[in-house]
This record gives structure tokens, C-alpha cells and sequence, in this order.
């Protein structure tokens, strides 16, 4: 596979300095994509590190540990969108992920994959990251969508109009793929030199757990917004 080299990678900062500008101009708020770019450089150098530890360690309980901070980040992260912010509402996030990302994790490792355990964190970790993220895109927008549309209408139609706008990504990218895109997954392991039939059994894989997750979590969380 082809070595990118750190020098290289700093091209990519043009267009990012562009968007950069342009959110300044037209939000008003000249730190964000510069503090999430750094934040997001120093997260991906530190789990570079920590994942070669782990994966060297191969020890379930440290899959588990790691995947519990990642539910708790994922939840704080989702309610940065949520006006009214209190505990009852990080519970109500933290559970719809929690369910939702944890059945599809439990159903990939233990019978897609066929694993025996959690103890294989080079499978466990970048999964559960995949699962959990979409599941705190999803609860996200569910949650955004929902707090505005339930001040117009009733609890039912709020909560339709929200969930249809939650998997909206993920449905557009279940209509495209293959024709207007070759997925993350798919792709590396086409440049990593993998089989394009093998890449493709593994790209619906990530394709139906993401589905899977973000709907069940978005479910799980209008649920609990029922009074």
C-alpha cells in the first residue's frame, strides 16, 4: 500500500484553509474549524499509538474499557446540538447509543466475523468506532431535528419527520454506493490490495451495521421523548 508522507498530507490543508475563510465569513466563528482540525490531528496521532499497544496486548477488558469512553465521548459530543442540556437528556443519549451501537457490535464480532471474544481488539476497536460514531451522527440530528419540530407539532409527527431526517445519510449512501461512490472500508482495502469481491462482502457489512445502529439509536431515543 502506498506511504503517505507527512509532507504530502499538508496539500490537504488548502482546501481546509478555504472552508476555514469561508465558515469565518459567513458564520462568524473563526476557531472552530481550526480548533477541530487540531483536536481532530492530536486525537488520531495519540489512538495511532494506543491502538498498536492494544493490539499488541489482546486483552478483552481493555477492548471494553475503551469502548465504554467512546459511548461517553459520543454522547457529550451529541448534545452539543441539544438546546435544553441536562443529565436526564446525556442518560436518554447515552443509552440509544449504548443499545444501539452495542447489539450491532455483539452480532458482527460474534457472528459475521465469527470471533471468539472481545479479545481481538484490531477487529473489536475500529468496528465499535465505525458503530458508535454513526450512532452519535444519528442521535444527533434525531435530537436536533426533534427538539425544534415537537414546539410545531404533536409528539407523533415530530417524531416522524425527525427520524426520517436522522437516516437521510445513511439511506443516501445505501442509493449511491456503487454508483456514485466506493465507501471508506471498501476503498482502503481495494488500496491495501485486497480482492475487490472480499472488499465488497465487507463494505455491506459496515453498510448494514451502520443502518442498523444509527436507526435502532434514533428508535431508542424518540422512545424516550414520549411522555
Amino acid at each position: 500500500m502506498q506511504l503517505i508522507s507527512a509532507s504530502n498530507l499538508l496539500y490537504l490543508l488548502i482546501p481546509i484553509f478555504v472552508v476555514g475563510y469561508f465558515y469565518f465569513r459567513w458564520v462568524g466563528n473563526k476557531l472552530e474549524i481550526l480548533y477541530a482540525s487540531a483536536r481532530m490531528l492530536l486525537q488520531l496521532l495519540l489512538v495511532g499509538y494506543l491502538l498498536a499497544y492494544l493490539f499488541e496486548a489482546k486483552t478483552s477488558y481493555l477492548s471494553i474499557v475503551i469502548i465504554i469512553v467512546m459511548i461517553s465521548a459520543a454522547s457529550l459530543i451529541t448534545l452539543r446540538n441539544i438546546t435544553h442540556k441536562n443529565l436526564q437528556v446525556y442518560k436518554s443519549v447515552f443509552v440509544a447509543i449504548f443499545i444501539g451501537g452495542s447489539l450491532n457490535l455483539v452480532l458482527v464480532i460474534y457472528f459475521v466475523l465469527d470471533l471468539d471474544s472481545f479479545s481481538e481488539p484490531r477487529y473489536v476497536i475500529p468496528i465499535a468506532g465505525m458503530l458508535y460514531a454513526n450512532c452519535m451522527n444519528a442521535v444527533s440530528l434525531v435530537a436536533e431535528r426533534f427538539e425544534k419540530e415537537s414546539q410545531i407539532y404533536s409528539y407523533e409527527e415530530a417524531r416522524a419527520i425527525s427520524f426520517r431526517a436522522s437516516l437521510i445519510p445513511q439511506i443516501n449512501s445505501f442509493l449511491a454506493v456503487g454508483l456514485v461512490s466506493l465507501p471508506g472500508m471498501m476503498t482502503g482495502q481495494i488500496l491495501a490490495g485486497t480482492d475487490p469481491i472480499v472488499a465488497v462482502r465487507y463494505q455491506i457489512m459496515v453498510m448494514f451495521m451502520v443502518l442498523g445502529s444509527s436507526g435502532i439509536s434514533t428508535i431508542l431515543y424518540l422512545l424516550q421523548k414520549k411522555d
